[in-house]
């Protein structure tokens, strides 16, 4: 799975609707309101590279009220559920 983090800057009259619509665009897991520089965060989750040009400048920025993008690729995933993981021991719960 390639997860991409894209940072949103919205018509500010408008985040709320825009924040909808790219919520129901397939690839997109979640939407955040957040603050600072960029006014939402969506996170794509697709299952090859090539899907990402069809989801983020092919849809997500065609959104009527995007102002801008930026979008960063993870390379990695640390969970908490990974990390339990990680460090078990592979004995079962309270032994």
């Amino acid at each position: 799975m390639i997860t991409a983090i894209v940072l949103v800057k919205a018509d500010v009259a408008r985040i709320p609707e825009v924040a909808e619509s790219i919520a129901r665009l397939e690839g997109v897991s979640e939407v955040y309101s957040i603050t600072g520089d960029h006014d939402l965060v969506a996170m794509v989750r697709v299952r090859l590279h090539e899907e990402l040009a069809e989801v983020i400048p092919g849809r997500l920025n065609k959104v009527e009220g995007v102002v801008h993008t930026a979008t960063h690729i993870a390379f990695q995933t640390y969970s908490r559920h990974d990390l339990e993981a990680a460090f078990s021991l592979g004995l079962p719960e309270g032994d």
